[in-house]
């Protein structure tokens, strides 16, 4: 009995999949692309012939957007620290221990990017002080809000509202 239901709902779900195509992608100059559009020339491809063409591994690129403001922001915020890693592929940025201009305390900071909006939902900061002791919401608010400022100065700079 559960082998049919089983079967049937993942035909269902097969068949409703090869429907529809990703029509939703807009572009947007604020978006620092960080790959071709492989899911577009996936889609658009002629030489596909079937669904099970969609899950062979013949193109492993993963295609993430950022939002190019934030990101430059970030890196001109948190320029008194060593940035450790930099990966634009997933909006991750991983500074090393460092001590801001007029403190005295060192830390360290991950910034995510996860979204291609001007937004806070967008950012998401982590501190780290050099003692492993957690650091204020007060100063991990502070230092998005001063990223999120930075950026909308960037993007004002350009003349885009």
């Amino acid at each position: 009995m559960r082998l049919p239901t089983t079967l049937g709902l993942i035909i269902l779900t097969a068949t409703l999949a090869a429907c529809g195509q990703n029509r939703s992608v807009v572009n947007n100059p604020d978006i620092l692309s960080t790959g071709t559009r492989s899911d577009e020339r996936e889609l658009s491809d002629p030489e596909r012939t079937s669904l099970w063409d969609l899950f062979s591994a013949n193109n492993a690129e993963q295609t993430t957007n950022v939002n190019r403001y934030l990101w430059a922001a970030s890196l001109d915020v948190l320029n008194f620290l060593p940035v450790q890693e930099v990966d634009p592929f997933t909006g991750v940025i991983v500074t090393g221990y460092g001590t801001p201009p007029g403190g005295g305390r060192q830390y360290r900071a991950t910034v995510h990017i996860s979204d291609p909006a001007l937004a806070a939902r967008s950012l998401s900061v982590a501190l780290q002080s050099s003692g492993g002791s957690p650091v204020s919401a007060a100063t991990t608010r502070a230092v998005e809000d001063a990223i999120l400022s930075r950026a909308r100065q960037l993007r004002i700079a350009d003349n885009k509202f």
